[in-house]
C-alpha cells in the first residue's frame, strides 16, 4: 500500500473515531458542568489525533490520553476508544514500556476525572471510569499491537535472510567466474602480449621498421591484460577495484589515434552525479564503438561526443567508414552487449548507418533511474 493511500486510510479512521465519540457524547447524559464546547472539542481532538499515529505514536498516545481524561472530567461518559487505538499503534511501534506507564496513569486519572465531573462517591467514580476504560479492552489492544509487531519483525527477518542468501550466492558465482577467467584467459593473453613485445624488441634491435599491425597487437595485448586484471579485481571485490568509466574515455580516444584513426572527443555540459553503472556503460560503449571502427569500418575519422544533461548522459560515436543506409550490418556480440547494458539501465540505443555514409552509435543513459 502506497504512502498516499495509507494516509487516506489513517484520516478515514481518525474522522470515523471522532464522529463516533461526538455522537456518543451528544446522545449521552448532559455534562454536569458548563463546559460543553470544551468537552466536544476534546472528543473531536482525541479522534482526529489518530491520523498521526503511525508517524508519532507516543505523542498520539499522550494526546488521546489527555483528551480522554479531559472529556471525562467535563462530564462526558464516553468510552476512550481513541486511546485504545493509540495503545495499539504505540505497542506496534515497539513502545511497550511507554504504553504500560501511560495506561497505569490513565487507570489512576479516570476515577479522579469522574469525581471532578459530578457529585459521585468513590465507588461510583471507579465504576464510571471502568465503563470508560475496560482493562480487558486495554490488554486486547496492546496484545493486538504486539502480535502485529512480531509478525512484521519475522517478515523483515525472513526478507533479510533471503537477501543475504541471494547476496552470498551472487558472491560465490562472481568468484567462480573470476577463477574461470583467470584460469582460461590470463595465461593465453600473457603469451600473446609477451610474444608481441619480444617481436617488437627484436625488430628494433635489428634496426628494422616495426609493422603497424605488430604494434597494434602489442598495444591490444597490454590493454586486454589491463582490462582482464581490472575485471578480475572487480569480480573479487566490487568495492575496492571499480572498473573504468567516463574519466577514462580520453584514454580510449588517444589509443584510437595511436592506431591511425583520426579520433576526436567532445564533452558538452556539466557532468552530473553519475551512478557507477552508467559510468561503466559509457566507457564500454565508446570502447566497443572505437574497436568496431578500427576492425570493420575502414574509416579514417571518428567523432566521440558526450552530452552531459541533468537527467541523462547522451553518448554518440560516428565514423566516416564504408557503411551506407542501404546496408544493414549483422549485429555482433559487442553491439548486442552494448544494447543489453543500455536497456538494463532504462536507456535507449540506436546503432545504424548514417545518411551521409559511415556508422553511428547513439545511446541515451538516464542518470536518475539507473542504479
Amino acid at each position: 500500500m502506497g504512502r498516499g493511500r495509507i494516509g487516506v486510510v489513517d484520516w478515514a479512521i481518525a474522522v470515523g473515531v471522532a464522529a463516533i465519540l461526538l455522537v456518543t457524547g451528544v446522545s449521552g447524559q448532559e455534562p454536569a458542568t458548563g463546559l460543553d464546547p470544551l468537552g466536544h472539542a476534546l472528543l473531536a481532538a482525541g479522534g482526529l489525533a489518530l491520523a498521526a499515529r503511525r508517524r508519532a505514536p507516543v505523542a498520539v498516545l499522550a494526546v488521546t490520553g489527555l483528551c480522554a481524561v479531559g472529556y471525562q472530567a467535563a462530564g462526558f461518559d464516553v468510552p476512550v476508544v481513541a486511546y485504545l487505538f493509540a495503545v495499539y499503534a504505540a505497542v506496534r511501534a515497539g513502545h511497550r514500556a511507554v504504553v504500560v506507564g501511560a495506561s497505569a496513569a490513565m487507570l489512576a486519572a479516570l476515577p479522579l476525572a469522574a469525581l471532578v465531573s459530578g457529585p459521585y462517591d468513590t465507588g461510583e467514580a471507579f465504576a464510571r471510569a471502568r465503563g470508560a476504560l475496560e482493562l480487558a479492552w486495554l490488554i486486547a489492544a496492546g496484545a493486538a499491537g504486539e502480535a502485529l509487531r512480531q509478525a512484521e519483525r519475522r517478515a523483515d527477518e525472513a526478507e533479510r535472510t533471503r537477501e543475504e542468501t541471494a547476496l552470498r550466492r551472487a558472491n560465490e558465482e562472481r568468484l567462480c567466474i573470476a577463477r574461470e577467467l583467470h584460469d582460461s584467459l590470463t595465461h593465453q593473453i600473457s603469451i600473446v602480449k609477451l610474444q608481441a613485445e619480444v617481436a617488437v624488441h627484436v625488430a628494433r634491435r635489428r634496426g628494422e621498421r616495426v609493422p603497424e599491425s605488430l604494434l597494434a597487437i602489442q598495444e591490444a595485448g597490454r590493454e586486454a591484460s589491463r582490462e582482464l586484471r581490472a575485471t578480475l579485481e572487480a569480480l573479487r571485490d566490487d568495492d575496492t577495484a571499480p572498473p573504468r568509466g567516463l574519466d577514462h574515455v580520453p584514454d580510449l580516444v588517444e589509443r584510437a589515434r595511436a592506431f591511425g584513426l583520426d579520433a576526436s572527443l567532445t564533452i558538452v555540459g556539466r557532468r552530473p552525479a553519475v551512478p557507477a553503472a552508467v559510468d561503466r556503460t559509457v566507457y564500454r560503449i565508446v570502447q566497443e564503438s572505437l574497436t568496431n571502427i578500427h576492425r570493420h569500418a575502414d574509416a579514417a575519422t571518428a567523432w566521440v561526443r558526450i552530452d552531459c544533461r541533468p537527467d541523462a548522459l547522451v553518448v554518440r560515436v560516428d565514423d566516416d567508414g564504408r557503411a551506407t543506409p542501404g546496408t544493414a550490418p549483422t549485429p555482433g556480440v559487442g553491439l548486442l552487449g552494448m544494447r543489453e547494458r543500455v536497456t538494463a539501465l532504462g536507456g535507449r540505443l540506436r546503432a545504424e548507418p548514417r545518411g551521409e555514409g559511415g556508422f553511428t552509435v547513439h545511446a541515451e543513459l538516464p542518470v536518475g533511474r539507473a542504479s
